[in-house]
């Protein structure tokens, strides 16, 4: 399980959704084995005024927030942030330096899915990567 979020400048942010759902969904895909039918991404296009970031960032500045169960080895999580890093400079032409991506991890008894603690769902996929 991996759950999304993305800030960013209303201006910058709503023009890339479409491609940047589908390149972080891709990598989630090839790095974590995420089934395809597992695509859970919110988009928080922000005012100006109210996303406050460092001046040598620029406008395009963007965060992506990864909330997921805990389970994967280091290198794994490594290589999802490289090939997050990796595919969204090439693709969306967003600098490496406008681009933030933090991991939350959680145990799987503290998701609540589909009327049942995380820990006991059957899943189509392997957590342990």
């Amino acid at each position: 399980m991996a759950q999304i979020k993305v800030f960013g400048i209303r201006e910058h942010l709503n023009p890339m959704k479409k491609q940047l759902a589908s390149v972080i969904h891709s990598v989630l895909m090839d790095v974590l084995g995420l089934p395809e039918n597992k695509k859970f991404q919110r988009y928080f296009p922000m005012d100006a005024k109210d996303f406050q970031y460092p001046p040598d960032r620029s406008a395009a500045y963007t965060i992506v927030e990864i909330s997921m169960f805990e389970g994967r080895s280091m290198e794994t999580k490594k290589d999802l942030i490289q090939q997050l890093y990796k595919q969204i400079h090439e693709k969306l032409l967003l600098p490496v330096h406008d681009l933030e991506i933090t991991i939350f991890e959680t145990p799987r008894a503290h998701w609540g899915i589909r009327g049942l603690p995380g820990d006991e769902l059957e899943l189509n996929y392997n957590v342990e990567v």
